[in-house]
Order: C-alpha cells, then structure tokens, then sequence
C-alpha cells in the first residue's frame, strides 16, 4: 500500500461512519452533505471491499470488518491530529492544547489530582483527559501509546519505551478496623484463610502476582476494577485487601479500615510515566514530561529522576 496514494481525508469520514453508523449524522459531524457523505462510503467500501455499514430496518449496523476498525481507526486519527499539532516551541500560559494521559483509578488519585493542579496554574488554557487503562495496553503497546500523550504506570509491566520516573510507593493489607480475628500484624497463614476483595487487573498489583509465586491463591470474595473501592469493600467484613499505601492513608480515615504491613516482602511499587517515542521532541509534550517530574518531586521532596 502506497500512504501517497491514499485521501487522508478519508480516515475522517470513516472514522464519523464506524462511530456515527448513520451517513446523515456523520456527515453533519464532520461537515459533509449527505451525497458527499455517501461518496466517501462508497469510496471506503471499494477500498476494503466490504460493507462497512448494512442498513438493518430503520438504521445502519457496522460489518465485522467495519467493528475491527473502530479501535485502529480512533488510534490512527489520535495519531494524526498528535503529529500536526506538534509545535517547536510551546508557552503553557496562552497556548491551548489537550492532553491525554491513560492511567489507573489509584494515579490518578495520588499523582493525578496534583498534575491537573499544576497544569490549572501554570497552563490555563491547556484540557488534561484520563483515561482508564484498557486491554489495547497489553493488544498493542506501540498503538495504544502512540495515539496518548501518557501512560502512569508501574514498573515491571511495560519495557522498550522511554519513561521518567515519578515516585515510589508500597503495598500494604487493609482490613476492618474492628477485625474480629487480626490483632497488630497479618501472618500468611491469616491471608491464606481470610476471604479476599482484589483488583480485577492482577497485572497493575504486581504484589498480587507475587503471593501467587508464594503459593499462596487468595480466596476472592469479591472483586471490583477500582483501587479506591477496595477499602470500603473490607469495611464491616472478614475480607483483607492489598492495596498502594499512599492510597491507603488517603481512603482509611472515612473508610473505617486500618493498614497493616504486609506480611511477606512485596515488590515496591515504582511509578513512572511511560510516553511513545514519537512525542519525544514535541515541545508540548516534553514540558507536561518536565511538568509531571517535578510535580512528582514535591510529593516527597525528592528529585525527579530519568529523561524528560
């Protein structure tokens, strides 16, 4: 396939189709006649030889194929519109620029409430959107990055992509504060017997994966996919829960749990933001790189550490 050869302005009308699944609506979005909307169609049904849309009753349905190609599509025009908003220089206080970092429930919490502070001051006009990470982390890395400005996330799950490091935390048990059973410290022999409330993604809770080496299979009671759900999850009930201890002292005072030290050696936690390449020299970016270091360094004092 030769890139030359293709109208980019095609990329934008499929992308308002697969997502619109109506020609009306989605020449209306990007501002196209319905016969210029419907000349596009058929344009992209030539070139992938298929479908994409069959009309069902009243509306339209995507094709399997035109299903497949939401996620590359929306991946692809995050790309695009990232590559030509690029600039060689960037002043925070009058430029407006939206940025987009996926993260989990738990970074957000502890790093991300203090980087929208910052970029609220020192870039007004700046939009900062987290999303939830999602199964296109581990389906395509490469993809997923390239289409975000960000990714927060642990040490131990991704490699091959630059990152600076923010902070380090640990994990820690939280249980009820009147447990029944626990008294001033946990032992394997309680976490093997206790019922447990987990995260759903065992591979954000590398502590999680670690008991598992241990021998140790938690009996899970219940699960849920949000970190800050966890302690009121073990609030009033038998259940145990590991959870970032930085989260932990966040939740427990209004949550009626207690933390305890983990009763073998779990794995730090060490926090990073990982970028793609392709966004390395763009000056936007690299001031919210610069911006999340040193917002992480007032988190303890410390200084940010890794390439920015």
């Amino acid at each position: 396939m030769n890139l030359a050869s293709l109208d980019l302005n095609l990329l934008v009308a499929l992308r308002a189709l697969l997502e619109e699944r109506n020609v009306t609506r989605a020449g209306r979005r990007i501002g196209l006649s319905q016969p210029a909307t419907s000349a596009a169609l058929a344009r992209l049904r030539h070139h992938f030889a298929d479908d994409l849309l069959v009309r069902t009753g009243n509306g339209y349905e995507l094709t399997p194929l035109g299903t497949a190609l939401i996620a590359p599509c929306t991946t692809a025009c995050g790309l695009l519109e990232r590559l030509f908003t690029s600039r060689a220089e960037f002043d925070p206080a009058t430029e407006a620029r939206a940025f987009t970092i996926i993260a989990s429930d738990y970074a957000v919490a502890v790093f991300g409430a203090a980087l929208a502070r910052a970029l609220h001051t020192a870039a007004p006009a700046c939009r900062l959107t987290f999303r939830q990470i999602g199964p296109e982390i581990d389906e395509n890395t490469d993809a997923a990055l390239s289409a975000v400005d960000g990714l927060l996330m642990p040490h131990g799950i991704l490699s091959g992509f630059p990152t600076v490091e923010l902070y380090q935390d640990e994990w820690v048990c939280v249980l009820a504060d009147d447990h029944p059973e626990i008294g001033d410290h946990l032992t394997m022999d309680d976490l093997a017997r206790l019922p447990w409330a987990v995260y759903q993604r065992p591979y954000d809770a590398p502590a999680a994966r670690q008991l598992s080496m241990l021998g140790l299979e938690p009996h899970v009671e219940v699960s849920v996919q949000s970190f800050q759900l966890l302690p009121g999850l073990v609030a009033g009930t038998r259940r145990v829960a590991l959870i970032q201890r930085r989260l932990a002292e966040q939740l427990t005072p209004a949550a009626r749990v207690r933390i305890l030290p983990c009763p073998f050696e779990a794995v730090p936690v060490q926090e990073a933001l990982w970028w793609h390449p392709v966004h390395t020299q763009d000056a936007a970016h690299r001031w919210l790189r610069e911006t999340a270091a040193h917002v992480a360094a007032t988190l303890d004092g410390a200084h940010p550490h890794g390439p920015v």
